[in-house]
């Protein structure tokens, strides 16, 4: 039988999904489980949304183009513009869900052997995006007695190196809740562009963060051009 790649082995199983078969038997024995290892929504879909569905008048549901609807960018364009984020549709890159977004940014500005540094406790699947792209999780801790704050950057500092090519943050992290505030991410902003790095933002609230919703962000001084993904 032909080997897996080692890619492949090396990859870790989501740890998150790995406490589910354990947590339905538990539940086969009687087991009241209250789940904290998944995201799962607890909040009712939006009326219209489902409305929406149970009433859409089109025959064929054909692929939509790979960087997502013109109509739809051009609304997060005008939605960005409240927040005096200037964006044009061609910024714009439609994901199915932020880990695909996560995943494209680490593929497309992250060489084997690259590091890019992530605080923790961070998203567990941060690890295996990673290795997809061949490249090195560099862990800056946060503690519990400073309320998962965000680290010194003096903390950051000491881990870049000729193979540092990014900072990951999560705002608000996951899966602590910490909302970094705008000194917070001020201050990664300025280090971002001190040593010429991407900055790659998973940002699920548009509030206070002076560099939020670009993911796969870059100072204007380096090559290249910086993206948004929904």
């Amino acid at each position: 039988m032909p080997a897996i790649s080692q890619r492949a082995e090396l990859m870790p199983a989501s740890p998150i999904r790995k406490l589910v078969p354990l947590a339905e038997a538990a539940r086969a024995r009687g087991t009241k489980i209250y789940h904290l290892n998944i995201g799962q929504p607890d909040l009712p879909t939006p009326q219209v949304g489902l409305d929406a569905l149970k009433h859409i008048d089109r025959t064929v549901l054909e692929y939509s183009p790979s960087d997502g609807y013109r109509s739809l960018r051009e609304k997060l364009v005008t939605y960005y513009e409240q927040y005096q984020i200037k964006l044009s549709p061609d910024d714009i890159i439609v994901t199915t869900g932020g880990s695909e977004a996560v995943l494209f940014a680490f593929m497309s500005c992250l060489n084997p052997g690259d590091e890019i540094i992530v605080p923790e406790p961070a998203y567990a699947n941060y690890m295996a995006f990673a290795i997809s792209a061949g490249a090195v999780i560099r862990p800056v801790v946060s503690s519990i007695e400073q309320g998962f704050a965000l680290p010194d950057v003096a903390r950051f500092e000491e881990l870049i190196n000729e193979r540092t090519r990014g900072i990951l943050i999560c705002n608000p992290n996951n899966p602590t809740g910490y909302l970094y505030t705008r000194r917070e991410m001020d201050r990664i902003r300025d280090l971002v562009r001190k040593y010429d790095l991407f900055f790659s933002s998973r940002t699920r609230s548009t509030a206070n963060s002076s560099i939020r919703a670009r993911p796969t962000y870059r100072p204007a001084t380096s090559r290249g051009s910086s993206r948004t993904s929904c």
